[in-house]
């Protein structure tokens, strides 16, 4: 085998930590060789050498894991951003993943999350505000008094949650004294909002 050159080896793993960091997956062959300027003949043959010597593990496409993106999967959330939840009428919402963020395990804990932007204002007595980023919790049950994303008619709206189990309904009610609840016969639960990351004016 060709002598190696030892500067490779460090510049790959870096790549795919880098890599692993800002899209929550690991680079193909393609993308490695493209990032650390070597052909992909290359890129496979310090692969090759990197898995024997215990310094990679990968099983199929995508799925190259370091020991630096080992440590960096403990430590962030990597969470999927999906665009506006309605703060003031319903709203569909869109589930399609604009971007992926890293948010710091030991600050938000551990879980399945997605991240809405608050679009409108019935929730500002709660300090949200149209822009703000949610934090939410996936799972489809509730406690009484949550913020919840919930789902009416293939409609999203966040709004906290009040189930009236004597009268078979679900009030929803804003955080805006202007506004009225809204009270529906029954709604899907998709999310508990658990954190408001904003800047502080």
């Amino acid at each position: 085998m060709r002598t190696k050159n030892n500067d490779y080896f460090d510049r790959i793993e870096d790549f795919i930590k880098s890599y692993y960091e800002e899209n929550g997956l690991s680079p193909s062959m393609r993308e490695i060789s493209s990032g650390v300027g070597i052909s992909c003949a290359t890129v496979q043959r310090y692969l090759a050498e990197m898995r024997e010597n215990g310094r990679i593990s990968y099983n199929g496409h995508r799925s190259l894991v370091t020991e630096k993106t080992s440590v960096s999967r403990s430590d962030f959330l990597n969470v999927p951003v999906l665009g506006k939840v309605s703060c003031g009428l319903p709203k569909y919402a869109e589930e399609n993943i604009e971007e992926r963020i890293n948010l710091p395990a030991a600050l938000f804990g551990k879980g399945d999350f997605y991240i809405l932007y608050a679009s409108g204002d019935s929730m500002i007595e709660a300090g949200i505000n149209d822009g703000d980023m949610l934090l939410i919790r996936v799972q489809n049950t509730a406690e009484v008094g949550d913020i919840v994303v919930a789902l009416i008619d293939d409609e999203a709206t966040l709004k906290r949650y009040y189930p009236d189990r004597v009268h078979g309904r679900v009030r929803l009610h804003p955080e805006n004294r202007n506004m009225d609840d809204i009270i529906v016969k029954d709604c899907v639960i998709q999310g508990v909002a658990v954190k408001l990351i904003k800047d502080l004016n």
